[in-house]
């Protein structure tokens, strides 16, 4: 208990001291009891340790922009709003700069605005830990650990993680890695993290900037508003709003964060004339946003996307048009029992956070969106000149691992999931006769609706556009995550740590050559370099490049369900 919820020493000193005192009196004391006296002494017992549990529970404490022990100070930077300075990484082949303020805290009366540029500091800015996470529901520690030895098998104990990360509403901070040293004029790499927009935080382990750095480009990511602070519309907040906006705070975070990339990157040796925006998951479904946005015009020149897009005619997930923003907005405002905004701006953040489920979604606002992606896509309307994207084998293993098929309820989930005459073409389709097949179908389904579909639909988009698409399919199996959604980003940024059994040599051997593939585009939106197996721009949809223990081009999967989903959701080339 007191590992898995990252309590702090006091709590294993004292839990030591208290267990040896017991075992001590047991055997001397406790034995010549009546039973009561016996059993009230074990429950003061239990009771003494559930106190300790409760006086050693991790404190909230900012996670350092290294982990371990770092290299030092940086030198100084200079941005606009002031002096700053980072930390090298223990090499110090890497400089790390967190926590800089990109816009105003969005707090009291800017809840529910369009973010603000941030104010300037006096002295130096020690940019070295990460500021809180955006304001989300969190799990108690101790589901957190067990959820990393389930579902992630990596769970290490240590006495270095005895804390619980903050999180706060005020949250509009960005985290750059660049080459250690005088550098200038390098690409450029603003990554949005994913989390449904509802969840999430930039110092995850698996797609931290280190290794691209060490690459020569300049990594950035960010945390921006989510649920209900980012996303939350209502008729009221678009009267107020000088540019008509409601629902899309989140979005409008994304394009402050790459305007300030605009304004100092060159401080830090990078190209603002060289960047390319990536995301992975509902990031990625932003990052598709984005490149149809007329307010993201010229802050970036490629897109990268994993796992998601928002680019079908009908988005799976992570988007809605007005007229469901706004029926969700009133809805929370009933549920919340408050008639006006100007009550909700003034609740506490942790007393709206629950709301953050029912708002997950950016939608049309007829400013950061005039129209959907979909739409501005078929005018020609695009932000980016090269594509780099793709998905994973096993996208829907953590989503549907409480709600898998078999024999019994396959029909009746496809049923559900589809309408006639669709339905019974898709059973056709995948036809089951055993637990095994219904279990797999229902997983590839799945897998294809919510995630694959709308990158079929962005790759056809990209060629009617005459934009270069490189598109994947990560199959790789480990023991962690495996292809599962999200599977790839560890590979991709090159984060597979060093003494993990986790992964073997073919693995390393692969994350390698994605972090070729991907400095290469990021660097000129090519993927293409030596000694690499080559990855052509599609010229049809018909192919992949398949990532696993051997790189190939593969035909793409799920073309014959493709052709149903175009007929329900009335894709048009």
């Amino acid at each position: 208990m007191l590992e898995l919820g990252k309590h702090t020493l006091t709590g294993w000193v004292l839990g030591g001291a208290a267990i040896g005192v017991f075992a001590a009196m047991r055997g001397k004391v406790l034995r010549s009891l009546p039973l009561l006296p016996r059993l009230g002494a074990f429950a003061g017992f239990l009771a003494i340790l559930f106190l300790i549990l409760v006086i050693s529970y991790p404190p909230v404490r900012a996670v350092p922009a290294v982990a371990g022990k770092n290299g030092g100070v940086t030198p100084l930077i200079h941005v606009a709003q002031g002096d700053l300075t980072g930390v090298f990484t223990a090499n110090k082949k890497v400089e790390v700069y967190t926590g800089i303020p990109y816009a105003a805290p969005p707090v009291g009366d800017r809840r529910f605005r369009e973010p603000e540029e941030p104010e300037p500091w006096e002295g130096v800015l020690a940019a070295d830990h990460f500021a809180p996470m955006s304001m989300q529901t969190q799990n108690p520690v101790i589901v957190s650990s067990l959820a990393q030895i389930i579902g992630y098998h990596d769970y290490k104990i240590s006495l270095d993680d005895n804390y619980r990360p903050p999180v706060s509403e005020d949250s509009l901070y960005l985290n750059i890695w660049k080459p250690a040293g005088d550098v200038s004029d390098l690409p450029v790499l603003v990554y949005i993290h994913g989390g449904s927009l509802q969840t999430g935080q930039p110092w995850y382990g698996d797609y931290r900037g280190e290794t691209l750095a060490r690459g020569g480009v300049i990594v950035v990511n960010f945390g921006y508003r989510l649920g209900i602070f980012g996303f939350f519309a209502d008729e009221s907040l678009k009267d107020e709003s000088p540019h008509g906006t409601t629902g899309n705070y989140g979005l409008l975070d994304q394009i402050m964060a790459l305007k300030w990339v605009q304004q100092n990157i060159a401080s830090f040796g990078g190209d603002p004339e060289n960047v390319t925006l990536a995301g992975e998951s509902a990031g990625s479904a932003c990052v598709t946003a984005l490149c149809t946005s007329p307010l993201a015009k010229g802050l970036f020149r490629r897109a990268v996307g994993e796992s998601s897009t928002v680019t079908a005619p009908s988005p799976a997930h992570s988007f809605r048009l007005p007229g469901e923003a706004l029926r969700a907005g009133k809805q929370t405002m009933e549920r919340l029992k408050v008639s006006s905004v100007e009550e909700l701006r003034q609740m506490d953040a942790e007393d709206i956070a629950s709301e953050l489920s029912a708002h997950h979604h950016m939608t049309v606002d007829g400013y950061v969106l005039p129209e959907t992606p979909y739409e501005a896509y078929k005018r020609g309307i695009h932000n980016e000149e090269a594509i780099l994207h793709g998905y994973n084998r096993d996208e829907s293993a953590p989503f549907i691992l409480f709600g898998q098929a078999d024999l019994k309820n396959y029909e009746d989930k496809i049923r559900q999931a589809f309408e006639e005459p669709y339905a019974t073409r898709v059973l056709e389709l995948y036809p089951a006769s055993t637990d095994a097949e219904a279990r797999q179908n229902w997983a590839d389904i799945y897998t294809a609706v919510l995630f694959t579909y709308g990158h079929y639909c962005w790759e056809r988009l990209a060629l009617e556009s005459h934009i270069p698409s490189y598109d994947y399919y990560f199959v790789k199996d480990n023991g962690r995550l495996g292809a599962w959604h999200s599977g790839e980003e560890v590979y991709l940024y090159g984060n597979i740590p060093e003494g993990s059994r986790l992964y073997d040599s073919s693995d390393r051997a692969l994350s390698r050559a994605m972090v070729s593939y991907y400095l290469n585009f990021i660097r000129t939106g090519d993927p293409n370099g030596e000694g690499l197996p080559p990855w052509d721009p599609s010229s049809e949809t018909e192919t992949v490049l398949e990532l696993g223990s051997t790189i190939a081009q593969t035909e793409t999967p799920y073309l014959a369900l493709y052709s149903i989903l175009d007929e329900i959701y009335g894709f048009e080339s």
